[in-house]
């Protein structure tokens, strides 16, 4: 196997999907890390060191937008990519928008899609510039917003659509 692309903390409390993920990512070369809730996620988060965190949204104990929440909170934890691979409802990616998420692939996924999406998101941990966020899977095409705003994104009023990857950007 050719050396890891980057590391991933996979989140989800079904272990099916888990070993999933954990296939498809390390066939393309990452080191996957799995743990079954958002509470054991933020257990093992500081000693994984991961460069991306996959998110399911409902779990046990600690579902993945509380998880979101928490982890951005935190100021070791607050600049980690994290995306949403789940079946969320449009709910839940506003709340995940505003929570900081970065990303979003919807269950059944397309194994290239995930792939695409956690390579995207490990590219950006990379470069990003520090304390300005980008999104490496849209939640639509959002508006801009001024920049003494504070804020790189935004939900406007309406919800907005899903971008697939493949599809070219507005």
């Amino acid at each position: 196997m050719e050396a890891a692309s980057g590391r991933v903390l996979v989140v989800d409390d079904s272990e099916v999907i888990r070993r999933l993920i954990r296939v498809n990512l390390e066939l393309e070369g990452f080191e996957v890390v799995t743990a079954a809730d958002g509470a054991e996620c933020l257990e093992v988060v500081r000693g994984v060191a991961p460069d991306v965190i996959t998110l399911d949204v409902v779990m046990p104990r600690l579902d993945g937008l509380r998880t979101a929440a928490r982890l951005r909170a935190a100021y070791d934890t607050a600049h980690l990519p994290i995306a949403i691979v789940s079946a969320c409802t449009p709910a839940d990616l506003e709340r995940g928008e505003s929570v900081g998420v970065d990303g979003y692939l919807a269950k059944p996924f397309d194994p290239a899609d995930l792939v695409a999406l956690v390579g995207r998101l490990c590219e950006q941990a990379r470069t990003a510039v520090p304390g300005r966020r980008r999104f490496a899977y849209d939640f639509g095409a959002m508006p801009q917003v001024p920049a003494q705003t504070g804020r790189d994104s935004a939900l406007g009023e309406q919800a907005q659509e899903l971008v697939r990857p493949e599809e070219p950007r507005p």
